[in-house]
């Protein structure tokens, strides 16, 4: 019987560590973009759709990696109360990761507007045009967004709980191979 490992592999690596700067980012440029009216915004927007649509593509190969691959096991001490929350936090990460970027192409399909990406390519739109449906999609992607910085905010922190409180070579196994 093949002995699970103990580190993620290169790829899932990579992958982790490229979109958790990138949905760091997407964060900031979204907030960025609602908060100002400047000749900035146009910019941002310019930045965000794309980079949503990138994420959403990297989400989409990350999960088909770790299903193909699997993930290292928590350690066998961790308790069961802590151990429910690491994989449940596991599924919301991943289900926010592929909602926020249908949502927001969903919401600017519902407004009528473009998704253009860099060279100007332009995806077709998923949603009807309404503007009912834009004003719940909108806010839809702002909650959301809030709850993804909240999960990565707790994510962060059960690494860091991990690194520094338990030493249990958890986040030594996102870190190096």
């Amino acid at each position: 019987m093949k002995q699970p490992a103990q580190h993620f592999s290169a790829l899932q690596r990579l992958m982790h560590w490229s979109m958790a700067v990138l949905i760091v980012a997407m964060l900031f440029v979204g907030v960025g973009m609602v908060s100002t009216v400047s000749s900035l915004h146009d910019s941002l927007l310019a930045l965000h759709r794309p980079l949503g649509i990138a994420l959403f593509v990297l989400v989409v190969l990350r999960l088909a990696v770790r299903l193909k691959r699997g993930a290292p096991p928590l350690p066998a001490d961790l308790p069961m109360w802590q151990r429910l929350p690491a994989h449940a936090s596991h599924l919301v990460l991943y289900a926010l990761m592929i909602a926020m970027p249908l949502i927001g192409w969903s919401m600017l399909s519902a407004g009528g507007y473009p998704v253009v990406l860099f060279g100007g390519v332009h995806l077709p739109p998923i949603a009807p045009h309404d503007v009912a449906l834009y004003a719940w999609l909108r806010a839809a992607h702002t909650w959301l967004a809030l709850a993804l910085y909240a999960t990565v905010l707790l994510h962060l922190a059960a690494a860091l709980f991990h690194a520094l409180i338990r030493r249990d070579g958890v986040l030594a196994s996102m870190v190096r191979g």
